[in-house]
């Protein structure tokens, strides 16, 4: 496949490092700013446990395969990735700064609010916690309130609410090695609720007030937005892997067999099946096959997902936002495609539902595998990515991406023909070529064959010569 890996349009790679799988989506942009999918690199995970790296060998193991996959069908060498974080550990906050601008009534500019950020990040933390995001949420210039983009404005005085996400250092160095024993370099780490919201929310549902519940495999995330504002994140350490536990401990069943069951006839309404619906398995080691109804099944997942749920409840409650959330919940990850999942959802909370699926930000030239909504993350971190990208100046570009950077020979091959430095034109190249003939090739008068006759008379000639020095 033949790729244009440009500073103008350049190849962007998330990878999502998640309980049950490892995806590395290598992409680029369209005319139209959608991502155009290079290659999606995919490997089991089995070093990962709620989020968190738990086994660096098997984690770096898988990253190393699904890197391999994306590059063996992108044909793009993978160097730098931007990767996702989750986790019980992750926690959010709110804060208020104030900057004195040098002088009065001095225009606003980028780097005035990068001051502002540096010095939250200098906030002090409890032992073993680093920051990963400061979100600035709304700005205040001088006395004029609620300014989302303060930035060309003039004034003496700029105060600003931001929203910082806090985690543990450990979580965070585990999830850097495992990507640098994969020979790349991290050059993002971004929390996942907001790579998924970046990649199936629409901007009208962060105006009027939305939650964004992503299921996965280990975790619940958790974020809530309004007035496009990230105003609350959270992580629920319950979510697709246990769903499948307890179908296993509650069907007397291998983990691989329950899967299968949850993904094939899972529903999160025991209501809408039926009693006499019987699905069949396997007995385990040659055992008679074990006949589960398919009432039972969906009476285990409910309960699982109930309580997930009043996790998620009382997170929109402690936001303080439960009653301004006029677009509802979106639910995405790879627990959103259970049967009945949105009406459960609705009966257990009184609050509009969808499933969210991250095609608006997909090319249409995509497959259709890509717009499944286990993919939102990832397809999230590549999107945030872009974003790093855009907001990095030329030095740090030629510093994380030193091959956009790179002179391209015009005509390679007069390189190897000869040992002159660089720029040598075609003309310096020939006349190098003729001097190390042995025969002179000037044009003069005369016959031709005399010419070489006499050439090969001298040669003789100066051979006798060097033989009677030397003897």
């Amino acid at each position: 496949m033949a790729i244009n890996h440009t500073k103008e349009n350049p190849i962007i790679v998330g990878l999502d490092i998640g309980t049950t799988k490892i995806a590395c989506i290598v992409s680029q942009r369209d005319q139209h700013g959608k991502l155009k999918i290079l290659a999606l690199g995919k490997a089991p995970s089995l070093g990962v446990s709620h989020g968190e790296v738990t086994n660096i060998k098997h984690t770096t193991d898988a990253i190393i395969e699904a890197i391999a996959d994306a590059q063996k069908q992108s044909g793009h060498k993978i160097n730098v990735v931007y990767v996702g974080i989750a986790g019980q550990h992750i926690a959010s906050t709110q804060n208020r700064g104030i900057y004195t601008l040098p002088t009065p009534n001095e225009e606003i500019t980028r780097q005035h609010i990068k001051i502002m950020l540096d010095e939250m990040h200098r906030l002090a933390l409890n032992p073993g916690e680093r920051i990963i995001h400061v979100l600035p949420q709304e700005f205040t210039v001088d006395s004029m309130h609620g300014i989302k983009e303060p930035i060309g404005m003039c004034g003496s005085r700029l105060e600003a609410n931001f929203h910082i996400i806090t985690g543990k250092i450990t979580a965070a160095q585990n999830i850097k090695n495992c990507v640098e024993r994969a020979n790349a370099q991290m050059l993002g780490l971004i929390l996942e609720p907001l790579a998924s919201s970046a990649a199936v929310l629409h901007q009208e549902e962060m105006e009027a007030g939305v939650v964004l519940v992503d299921i996965g495999g280990g975790t619940t995330d958790v974020a809530i937005f309004k007035d496009g504002i990230i105003r609350h994140t959270a992580v629920i350490p319950f979510a697709g892997n246990i769903i499948t536990a307890d179908i296993m401990d509650g069907c007397k069943m291998l983990r691989k067999q329950a899967e299968q069951l949850k993904v094939q006839f899972g529903s999160a309404l025991p209501s809408e099946t039926h009693e006499n619906e019987i699905i069949s398995i396997q007995g385990i080691a040659g055992r008679e096959r074990k006949e589960i109804s398919m009432r039972t099944l969906a009476s285990i997942i409910n309960a699982r997902i109930e309580e997930i749920f009043a996790q998620v409840y009382f997170e929109i409650k402690s936001s303080g936002y439960a009653n301004q959330l006029n677009a509802g919940i979106v639910i995405t990850g790879g627990g959103s495609q259970l049967k009945h999942l949105k009406q459960m959802v609705e009966f257990s909370t009184g609050i509009s539902t969808r499933v969210g699926y991250p095609t608006s930000c997909l090319a249409s030239s995509n497959r259709d595998e890509l717009k499944n909504p286990m993919y939102a993350t990832g397809l999230g971190l590549v999107l945030e990515g872009f974003k790093y990208y855009d907001n990095l100046d030329e030095t740090e570009q030629m510093k994380f991406y030193p091959e956009l950077f790179e002179v391209v020979e015009v005509a390679p091959t007069l390189t190897f023909e000869t040992n002159n430095k660089e720029e040598e034109t075609e003309e310096e190249v020939e006349v190098t070529r003729v001097k190390v003939q042995p025969v002179n090739y000037r044009k003069q008068k005369g016959n031709f064959l005399k010419e070489m006759a006499q050439e090969f008379q001298n040669w003789f000639k100066d051979e006798r010569v060097n033989g009677d020095f030397e003897g």
